[in-house]
């Protein structure tokens, strides 16, 4: 077998892997990327994409149903019937699309994919079995890891054709009538939402005391609010316990067993790293619980072997492993960098959208920070109520120190508003005061004038709510 020698290998080919390899062609590096799963990871082909493609069809369906119920805005229409196997086809061709246009930029950009699973005799040796049957050696100067995760399974409610991964729940080509999630973190909960749109009879089975813990509780409440109106049911402080002919069986808060009636269960507990199985053990890496260690630049503890993404630990973002990607590249071509940003914003495309990023009013509190906060209902904005959407209960809340304004968070519930989520992040990623966000003028009509008008809040003078 003759042995390919290259300067950067990189192992995955998700949204940290592949953006890594674009930037190292561009900077003129040789570079050999290694993906056993399909270009674009799981986030593009099993996760990201493909469930918010059915959470914008379970959308489009919901308001569609509501003109045919009853006319508004002047439109009336006929019934909808839902066709689950187009919408599955209608999902593979946009991910299909999507992974055709990262295999150009790969290409492009002079990087050698190889299809297949690596496996590692020591930390820069590796023998990939090609998906084309055939074998190739690897021998690199630079091995970056950006192997991702994969759903956790639970060990007594095991996947099957009826106990679904959110994988095999955006593979369903039959919408359940009932569906049982476990879980109501941000997977469970864009993805529950989303069948109960469609028409699923869906129940939330959570094992803590609340929805989305990473969130306060005023952020949840208009999430909490659709579900009861939908008459989505939610047992929190409930375990799940397994499964029988009936549904899920669990315990509630009280102790007491019951069972839901499910066709399918969907387990959203969480995600675990892709560490095992390409011989990690062979190269003297150290481990951070079951994370790969690395430091602020993304280094592991072998020379020149490097991990980003999923695989190095939390925010298990795709957003955050395709900046380190870019960063690994850069420091590898002999540029100064090192991953140190000063939040990243999260989002959960829920019913309503939320988004945050850095500290809310508590953690702040917590960190010893004294604070001032201003919050601007969705509701008293133009463009909001247009999309008939200033009624969620909606808003737009930022922290900020109180000795000189500069800003520690900013949280927003509320349709659409992950869209504000790059200009909350540049703004504490900048540094950014109150005045600042306030003296910046903002579009009108745009979901953006909240938060300009939540920074007013802070400073007590609000234009368009009473201060």
């Amino acid at each position: 077998m003759k042995n390919l020698k290259t300067k950067i290998l990189i192992v995955g080919g998700g949204p940290a892997g592949y953006p890594c390899a674009i930037r190292a062609g561009q900077l003129g590096m040789d570079v050999v990327l290694v993906d056993a799963s399909g270009l674009g990871g799981t986030c593009l082909n099993r996760g990201c994409i493909p469930s918010k493609a059915y959470i914008h069809a379970a959308g489009r369906l919901e308001e569609i149903t509501a003109h045919a119920k009853e006319s508004a805005m002047g439109i009336s229409c006929a019934e909808p019937k839902l066709d689950m196997a187009g919408l599955k086809s209608w999902k593979d061709q946009l991910v299909g699309k999507l992974t055709g246009g990262i295999g150009m930029l790969l290409k492009a950009a002079g990087v050698n994919v190889l299809h297949g699973h690596a496996n590692f005799s020591d930390a820069k040796t590796c023998v990939v079995k090609l998906a084309d049957g055939g074998t190739q050696q690897i021998t690199a100067e630079h091995v970056v890891l950006a192997t991702g995760s994969t759903e956790t399974e639970l060990p007594f409610l095991p996947f099957s054709d009826r106990v679904l991964s959110s994988t095999s729940a955006l593979e369903l080509e039959t919408l359940p009538k009932s569906l049982a999630v476990v879980g109501a973190g941000y997977i469970g909960l864009e993805l529950g939402i989303a069948f109960a749109k469609l028409g699923s009879k869906v129940t939330f089975v959570e094992a803590l005391d609340t929805i989305l813990p990473q969130y306060d509780a005023e952020m949840t409440r208009p999430i909490k609010r659709w579900l009861k109106t939908h008459k989505v049911d939610l047992h929190l402080s409930a375990k799940a316990k397994g499964v029988n002919k009936d549904g899920l069986v669990f315990t509630d808060k009280s102790g007491t067993e019951q069972t839901i009636a499910a066709e399918k269960i969907l387990i959203a507990v969480g995600r675990k790293p892709n560490t095992t199985g390409f011989g990690l053990e062979n190269m003297a890496i150290d481990m951070d619980g079951d994370f790969i260690a690395v430091d602020d630049q993304c280094r592991t503890a072998m020379r020149n072997v490097w991990a980003i993404g999923d695989v190095v630990g939390e925010p298990m973002l795709a957003h955050k492993g395709t900046a380190q990607g870019e960063m690994v590249a850069e420091i590898i071509a002999g540029k100064k960098r090192k991953f140190d940003p000063a939040a990243i914003a999260a989002v959960c495309f829920t019913e309503p959208e939320i988004v945050g990023v850095g500290l809310t009013p508590d953690e702040a509190k917590t960190a010893g920070e004294k604070v001032i906060t201003g919050k601007f209902p969705l509701a008293a904005l133009g463009k909001a109520l247009a999309m008939q959407s200033g009624t969620d209960g909606g808003f737009v809340r930022v922290t900020a120190r109180q000795s000189d304004h500069v800003i520690l968070g900013i949280h927003a519930v509320g349709a659409h508003v992950a869209e504000l989520s790059g200009e909350f992040a540049l703004a504490l990623e900048m540094g950014a005061r109150l005045e600042d966000i306030a003296g910046t003028i903002h579009v009108h009509p745009t979901l953006s004038e909240g938060f300009a008008e939540s920074a007013l809040a802070a400073l007590g003078h609000p234009i368009h709510i009473k201060a």
